[in-house]
């Protein structure tokens, strides 16, 4: 059954194989991005494809920009049935040297984003009775980060936030998820190599039982899992994709 389904973060990166994934199953996807133009390219490339997609320019960290890009959807493709939080920011400060600006925006991205991208799409879901809520958190929200206060906090918040959401609604058939990543090979991560602020390859693969680096891929294709009918029955689970980092 073709549903619509909203993507946070969909330009670049993970959040581009997550909308790949759900158009493969048929879903008609909107691609939301700060960075329109990427937005543009990864809709154009799912319509080239044969899918159904529509990029949305938008800023997560203010609702009315997460509303004015959900009515957009709504008119282009109808109720939104599934939302994919990915939309986050990443950095690396020291904690002493953190200022509250800092934190307040990062928090304000991967958290209050998470909160307005879902709550603003609830009430479609259960005026359908069917819902499906997978949010991108972190191991880094499971086990801390050097560095990164701001963001394993933010995370941290993601995941309990996905519970929460979970518990209220799971007798209205929405499930709420959470996909944990640990090392994915992005864009962002090999900036973020370049930086000098995470390892090398082979260091990174000394911590994951698997043995290799994440992909995009992988972790959309659970994300897609998580999005189907056959999933019906898992909420509230955090689900890691980390080939093993992180049990």
């Amino acid at each position: 059954m073709t549903r619509t389904a909203v993507v946070t973060g969909g330009g670049s990166g993970v959040g581009h194989a997550i909308c790949t994934h759900l158009a493969r199953a048929g879903h008609a996807v909107a691609v939301l991005d700060l960075d329109g133009e990427a937005a543009q390219r990864v809709a154009a490339q799912i319509t080239a494809d044969g899918g159904r997609a529509v990029a949305v320019e938008v800023d997560v960290a203010r609702r009315e920009s997460v509303a004015a890009a959900y009515e957009r959807v709504r008119a282009g493709f109808g109720p939104i049935s599934i939302v994919v939080p990915n939309a986050g920011v990443s950095t690396f400060t020291r904690f002493e040297q953190m200022t509250l600006e800092h934190w307040e925006r990062t928090i304000a991205i991967n958290l209050t984003g998470t909160f307005n991208s879902i709550q603003l799409a609830i009430g479609d879901m259960l005026a359908q009775g069917w819902g499906r809520i997978v949010t991108i958190s972190s191991a880094a929200g499971q086990s801390g980060s050097k560095k990164q206060a701001d963001y394993s906090a933010s995370k941290g918040g993601v995941i309990q936030l996905t519970k929460s959401v979970a518990l209220e609604y799971a007798h209205k058939g929405i499930t709420a998820n959470s996909v944990p990543p640990f090392v994915v090979d992005t864009p962002l991560m090999r900036d973020q190599q370049a930086g000098g602020f995470i390892a090398g390859d082979d260091v990174l693969r000394q911590f994951i039982p698997a043995r290799r680096l994440g992909t995009g891929d992988d972790v959309a294709a659970t994300v897609a899992f998580l999005c189907s009918d056959a999933a019906g029955y898992i909420t509230g689970q955090v689900i890691g994709v980390n080939g093993g980092a992180v049990l």
